[in-house]
């Protein structure tokens, strides 16, 4: 069949609300997806890594016209449909949403899928739902997204001892009212175990957190300490404190790598992400505690010093 009739045959199929997508990178992750889709849409689901080669997709959308939005911009479009720089093909599938068959949810696992009802997704960040999960045990990942269901999670503990720890704790259970926005009235946590057993974190974001690995590349949108200056009383700009420092480099005369800049900064606290950068013909380095406190101490003790003596690689 040659490449016209497929594309012909490519969108000339029944519409349907859940699309189809082949030749995708391998072990392409929900979040890419997402990312890909969702300026055309709410995606309610979607089904990763099928076919032999884990290189095909589905993804499901709350409305049909948003299906057919996608299909028909790519169809017309000059530019392709990427994901990591490969041309992804999108066509209408003929299942009409997408079932995911997994196990039960009530058979004991390390991985629990929180539904967090009453909020909106930006009502609870990955910081909270860290907060008040390990209380239990170490948490090693987390993912959230937005299902039909709601917003929801999947929260990675080491064992499934601690895993079921936190779910006999929390099911049913509504998170600190102090944790939330003012406007959130009730929230309320619905948990059952999950099938995954590792969770596959490609980047630290406000969506995703993979605490194994520091050096996990970072999103660069998902720094969210960073916040336009604010304006004090007498007029003048004021930083605003933040849990993340932004730190610039001068005199480099010696190699910063994330080694050296986590055992600088680590020695005030836990440090959660690092990404370093050129800007500007100067080398700057984005570092994220905990919380403010943190951030505030390792600042106001290492701004104008130097990581190596003699003067060099001023901060």
């Amino acid at each position: 069949m040659s490449t016209s009739s497929q594309t012909q045959f490519r969108y000339t199929q029944t519409p349907s609300k859940v699309l189809h997508l082949r030749n995708l990178p391998w072990e392409c992750t929900e979040e890419e997806l997402v990312e890909l889709c969702k300026p055309f849409g709410k995606i309610v689901n979607t089904k990763c890594n099928v076919g032999a080669n884990r290189n095909q997709a589905f993804v499901e959308f709350v409305d049909l016209n948003q299906a057919i939005s996608m299909v028909s911009y790519y169809a017309s479009s000059s530019e392709p449909a990427q994901v990591r720089g490969k041309t992804v093909y999108i066509q209408y599938s003929n299942r009409h949403e997408i079932v995911n068959n997994k196990s039960p949810g009530d058979t004991p696992g390390n991985v629990l899928l929180v539904t967090i009802e009453g909020v909106e997704a930006n009502d609870v960040t990955i910081e909270t739902i860290h907060l008040v999960f390990s209380a239990f045990g170490f948490v090693h990942k987390i993912a959230t997204f937005e299902k039909a269901a709601g917003f929801q999670a999947l929260i990675q503990f080491t064992d499934a001892e601690t895993a079921s720890s936190a779910r006999n704790a929390l099911d049913g259970r509504s998170i600190p009212r102090y944790l939330l926005p003012g406007h959130v009235t009730s929230c309320h946590l619905r948990i059952s175990y999950s099938a995954h057993t590792d969770l596959n974190i490609k980047f630290q974001s406000h969506r995703s957190r993979d605490y194994t690995n520091p050096y996990l590349p970072v999103n660069p949108t998902a720094m969210e300490g960073l916040m336009q200056p604010v304006v004090g009383p007498d007029g003048k700009k004021q930083e605003p404190q933040s849990n993340v420092l932004l730190a610039s480099i001068e005199n480099m005369q010696y190699a910063v790598t994330v080694d050296v800049l986590h055992s600088v900064f680590s020695a005030f606290g836990t440090v959660q992400k690092i990404a370093i950068f050129e800007k500007n013909g100067g080398t700057q380095a984005l570092i994220q505690y905990p919380d403010v406190t943190t951030a505030a101490v390792a600042k106001e003790s290492l701004e104008g010093h130097c990581i190596y003596e003699g003067g060099y690689c001023l901060q």
